[in-house]
């Protein structure tokens, strides 16, 4: 009788391992927004280790406050280098009007840089003008620069005024005057004049701290191999080198990585590259790569019959990306990533773009943890589906078949 009870008891712990090893593992990673004082938009930039347990392009992102309610925003994808256009306003000196005649507008060049354009700031008008320039040093002698010229497309529907760069000969004179013909048409309305200045500037990015690092000589092959090894797989945007010795080399370098590739219906690890440059001691061995993705990668240096590069470090380096939200002051906001089945979200915020500042207040992402969530399978099949379900009935028939055959062999001798 007590082995019938047991068997129940048996049954139930088998049916509760098989429902345990039914239960896939999936990662999740969350992490805590700091709070911020004020309400209002807020930048945050996305740490690399929030990167590298998403998805590359970040679609699997999402804000969450203490009510589990998503929270809205847009990605904002930085760049390496940032242009910005600067207008230098040069002051206009004189503005005569001929009535029904023309208009002379003389303009004063403080820079004594060459220069072979004018940018203007006209009133929006429906006309068409033409116009002469002439430079001088003086504002006596008067040379010509450019003759029976036009101005068109003088309306701007966004704002009271268009912007016209008018180009002109390389020049170095400190004045120039520009001669508005006023005979068919009346006078434009300059408000300024000058001209853009580009900046490029060079934004920090975030450096990728590897696992491993290791430098191997091949002298059979006169190559030296780096190999680069992430503690996940990392977003790479740029390659710094650090090379101290010889005071004078140049390099063909192969950047590339392992991949699994099918060749016959088997499977080989063949190294793939991913994009080639020089290492040279006239250089700062900086570079910018295409956008990689990896947990490992490697480096390739053809030495020829040259001495091996000392290599001092590499530096591996991500453009940041940055999130815009609209956030509450003194709240509470969790951050969940890692779930490769979601795509990017549609917010309504990513429609404004255009119109927010990129000036923000910041804050940041702290607490990252990555999680071991449990999720049952979508298909539980029946226990008398399961494989273990068949060998305890075959296991069991050979016990019965074992115990009839026993008790018939006694029959037998009995008889």
């Amino acid at each position: 009788m007590k082995q019938n009870q047991a068997l129940p008891m048996r049954y139930n712990k088998f049916i509760l391992l098989f429902f345990w090893a039914n239960l896939t593992i999936a990662q999740n990673t969350t992490a805590k927004i700091q709070a911020v004082p004020q309400n209002g938009l807020h930048k945050i930039v996305l740490p690399p280790a929030i990167r590298s347990f998403s998805k590359q392009d970040v679609s699997d992102f999402r804000i969450f406050d203490s009510k589990e309610n998503e929270v809205p925003y847009f990605l904002v994808q930085n760049e390496n280098e940032t242009i910005t256009n600067d207008f230098d306003e040069y002051k206009i000196t004189s503005k005569t009007v001929l009535p029904k005649k023309s208009t002379s507008v003389i303009i004063e060049n403080p820079s004594p840089k060459n220069y072979s354009q004018i940018s203007l700031y006209i009133a929006n008008s429906n006309v068409v003008k033409e116009y002469s320039i002439s430079g001088s040093n003086d504002q006596t002698e008067w040379f010509g620069l450019s003759n029976n010229q036009e101005l068109s497309d003088l309306t701007s529907i966004s704002e009271t005024y268009v912007v016209k760069t008018i180009s002109l000969p390389l020049s170095s004179y400190k004045f120039l005057k520009i001669d508005l013909n006023d005979k068919k048409t009346l006078p434009i309305n300059i408000l300024k004049a000058g001209n853009f200045k580009s900046h490029i500037q060079n934004n920090s990015l975030l450096e990728i701290i590897p696992k491993e690092f290791s430098v191997a000589q091949i002298p059979a092959k006169k190559e030296t191999i780096i190999r680069i090894v992430f503690d996940a797989p990392q977003i790479i945007n740029q390659l710094v080198f650090e090379i101290s010795k010889p005071n004078f080399y140049t390099r063909n370098t192969t950047l590339f990585k392992n991949e699994a590739i099918k060749v016959k219906h088997k499977t080989k690890i063949l190294p793939t590259t991913i994009t080639n440059f020089e290492l040279n001691s006239k250089t700062k061995n900086t570079f910018n790569i295409p956008e990689i993705f990896e947990k490992e990668i490697f480096i390739k240096i053809e030495n020829q019959d040259n001495q091996s590069l000392t290599i001092t470090s590499v530096k591996c380096m991500q453009i940041p990306v940055s999130i815009i939200a609209d956030l509450n002051a003194n709240t509470e906001y969790t951050v969940k990533t890692g779930n490769p089945k979601l795509s990017s979200p549609q917010y309504d915020l990513s429609n404004f773009k255009k119109n927010i500042s990129v000036n923000l207040p910041e804050t940041t992402i702290y607490d990252i943890k990555k999680n071991i969530l449990k999720e049952n399978n979508d298909t539980v099949k029946s226990f008398w589906q399961q494989a273990w379900f068949m060998w305890v009935c075959i296991v069991l028939g050979g016990i019965a078949i074992f115990y009839f055959t026993t008790s018939l062999i006694k029959d037998m001798k009995t008889e």
